[in-house]
């Protein structure tokens, strides 16, 4: 899947704000209207600019933090409500013992972000990523008032370039029909999905396709082993659920039969104690069951709820349909990208593409210790492969910068609501753990933004389709749904 909005992409905030909220907070009622807040003393300095680089070097010395934390004790204070002084009443000097480390992360996270914002601004620049922290300060001796908080940030900026106009662009989307066949085969396999047993003949033996209830007791060396014996066992023949050759050996048994079945686990089975021994297993035939499969017809559709056999075809084939244009519009937006990456030259941001490589590498350095590469990539070096990916990564980041932008001009917004539906659908993936779930992208920027990013890339994608000419490609089912190379 394409990752363009690599733009999007956060990194974790400094360590100055302590995990959930400041026990100091849940004391508190709203104020009722705060002092304006004095003007920070700081020194904000661009310290380099090369090509779309910046560099920036903060410096806010220890007697200011202290000042805006008095400032922000007599705020709170007259609010407060602590355990052996009268509300209201508590001493500056008690708050910031308790509470001051607390308070003071706080104001110091927020005095990063809102200087790293304002020196951006200042600059007249557009930041293509989140700041790159490098701090100077150590962190204990800032949040204790004994050190200035030091720091420098490196951002990359937005290049300059003129999108393409989606307007001019002719978009080749493959489409193909249903076939009634594919219909017809769905029905058969829903049918056989549904396939009853009736009991055959007390003397019948059992078929192939027959399903067999058993008792059986299995043993390894004259011994029962766990998990070898069970009671009123259906088995099907032919359908290889249990070990190879169990099913196979139960055919022309009938019911009241007593047998052995003589079997060899596989080398490469669950049970590291079972693995590639031989067992018997001790079956007693209790009864022998033909299949029926159900009639395909209006009885047969009713049965799961819909009017008749027509309304059920219809089912399937809404169903086939949704699917051929998911795959279309994937074959579509694939073209897209490909024009889009044609149509742009510019300089990328240098830190956007370290990132996306680092990303792509360790995933690919994870696959190869698995043993899970294509032979074509197992059979280059590591120097052609990081060439290889470095192109895929550059291109990643332009296609990502050239969206945001078209994003951007033609003013696309996300709404909360369609972040929460994502958020939710995410979470049907944790039953149980819905809530815990939802609260942990809430409460992390950078799994939210990840939520984000491919709901604004499709919507931007969806603007373009829209304004680009549409020409539909009639392919063969095959075509559609061939993958292609993900870049």
């Amino acid at each position: 899947m394409e990752r363009a909005l690599a733009a999007d992409r956060s990194r974790q905030p400094p360590p100055f704000r302590s995990p959930g909220p400041p026990p100091w907070r849940t004391t508190l009622a709203p104020s009722k209207q705060s002092a304006p807040a004095r003007k920070t003393k700081m020194d904000v300095t661009q310290t380099q600019s090369e090509g779309l680089s910046r560099t920036f070097q903060v410096h806010v010395p220890a007697s200011e933090l202290e000042a805006k934390l008095t400032e922000k004790i007599n705020e709170i204070r007259p609010q407060m409500n602590i355990r052996g002084f009268r509300p209201g009443k508590v001493p500056a000097s008690h708050v910031k013992q308790m509470y001051g480390k607390s308070i003071m992360g706080d104001l110091v996270e927020d005095l990063i972000k809102e200087t790293n914002e304002k020196a951006i601004d200042d600059a007249k620049i557009r930041a293509a990523s989140q700041p790159d922290m490098h701090f100077d300060s150590e962190v204990e001796a800032v949040l204790a008032g004994k050190a200035d908080l030091a720091y420098r940030f490196d951002v990359d900026i937005m290049p300059e370039f003129e999108p393409v106009d989606p307007a001019t662009l002719t978009i080749e989307r493959p489409v193909a029909e249903v076939s009634e066949t594919e219909i017809e085969d769905a029905l058969e396999k829903l049918a056989k999905n549904n396939t009853q047993y009736e009991p055959r003949g007390k003397t019948a033996k059992a078929r192939d396709g027959d399903a067999v209830i058993v008792d059986f007791l299995g043993k390894i060396d004259g011994e029962p082993f766990d998990g070898g014996k069970a009671e009123d066992a259906s088995v099907v023949i032919g359908a290889e659920r249990f070990i190879p050759g169990f099913e196979e050996q139960l055919v022309g048994v009938k019911a009241g039969q007593e047998t052995e079945l003589n079997v060899t686990f596989p080398d490469d089975y669950g049970s590291e104690a079972l693995a590639g021994k031989d067992a018997v297993f001790e079956v007693t035939v209790k009864e022998v069951r033909a299949p029926k499969t159900p009639e395909l017809d209006d009885d047969f559709a009713k049965g799961l709820g819909l009017e008749d056999l027509a309304a059920l075809k219809d089912m399937f084939r809404g169903q086939f349909e949704d699917q051929y244009a998911q795959a279309s519009r994937q074959k579509a937006k694939r073209v897209l990208l490909d024009a889009l990456d044609d149509a742009h030259d510019f300089e990328l941001p240098p830190k956007m593409v370290d990132q996306e490589f680092d990303q792509i590498w360790t995933q690919l350095l994870d696959e190869k210790e698995k043993g899970r590469l294509s032979e074509e990539d197992a059979a280059k070096s590591d120097g052609e492969l990081k060439d290889e990916y470095q192109k895929i990564a550059a291109r990643r980041v332009r296609l990502g910068l050239v969206l945001a932008e078209i994003g951007r001009l033609n003013d696309i917004q996300i709404t909360e609501q369609e972040v929460q539906q994502a958020v939710l659908a995410q979470a049907r993936n944790f039953p149980g753990q819905e809530r815990e779930f939802i609260q942990a992208v809430q409460n992390n920027p950078n799994v939210l933004a990840g939520i984000r990013a491919p709901i604004y890339e499709e919507k931007v994608v969806d603007h373009i389709f829209e304004q680009a000419t549409m020409a539909d490609k009639t392919v063969s089912k095959e075509d559609l749904f061939a993958e292609d190379d993900t870049l």
